[in-house]
């Protein structure tokens, strides 16, 4: 089974990278903003929480988080393995997930950080933020403010996870097949 934490800031390329990486290898991408998205526009028991704590302003502990992600987990039992992305962002989600997965008797395979300046990174999301709608992508401000939280946040995990020998950094410049070239080229070490 191979379980992957994929990383990288806004616009680093994790969803179209997982897209193909999930085909390649036969895993379930479990995406921490789907499955948000998907729990509260059902009204699931978790999605009413996660909104309630949102309604307030609030974020929504790790504790919901994880357990949307043990349910998506739960869902896939006959799953080869998971593409994590957006989730863990801090050590204690790093955490949580190692200590859920280690009841599964699974573990992180491995953590791949997709690589890539700022100012590369800020030209894709304003040029995708032209036709996605999302007004956070068409904000330089508000683009470099992800940025910073990302590295606040992440800073730590790549610690945590080096110390496992699980983290892998992948220049993310590039065709799309390049970059896939380089992310299999550490898979398929596992």
């Amino acid at each position: 089974m191979i379980n992957i934490v994929l990383f990288g800031k806004p616009g680093a390329g994790k969803g179209t990278q997982a897209e193909f990486l999930k085909s390649q290898y036969q895993l379930v991408h479990i995406s921490t903003g789907d499955v948000f998205r998907y729990n509260i526009k059902n009204a699931t028991d978790l999605g009413k929480l996660a909104q309630s704590y949102m309604d307030q302003g609030d974020l929504v502990p790790d504790s919901v988080t994880i357990n949307m992600l043990e349910a998506e987990v739960e869902k896939n039992q006959d799953a080869k393995g998971f593409i994590f992305d957006g989730f863990p962002r801090t050590t204690a989600q790093a955490e949580a997930l190692d200590a859920f997965l280690s009841k599964k008797e699974m573990q992180v395979t491995a953590t791949i950080a997709l690589e890539a300046t700022d100012d590369e990174l800020v030209a894709r999301l304003l040029k995708r933020g032209e036709t996605s709608g999302r007004s956070d992508d068409q904000d330089e401000a508000k683009i470099r403010n992800r940025f910073d939280e990302y590295n606040q946040k992440t800073a730590p995990l790549r610690s945590f996870y080096t110390e496992q020998s699980k983290f892998h950094s992948v220049n993310g410049i590039g065709t799309i097949d390049e970059i896939t070239a380089r992310l299999t080229s550490i898979i398929d070490r596992f």
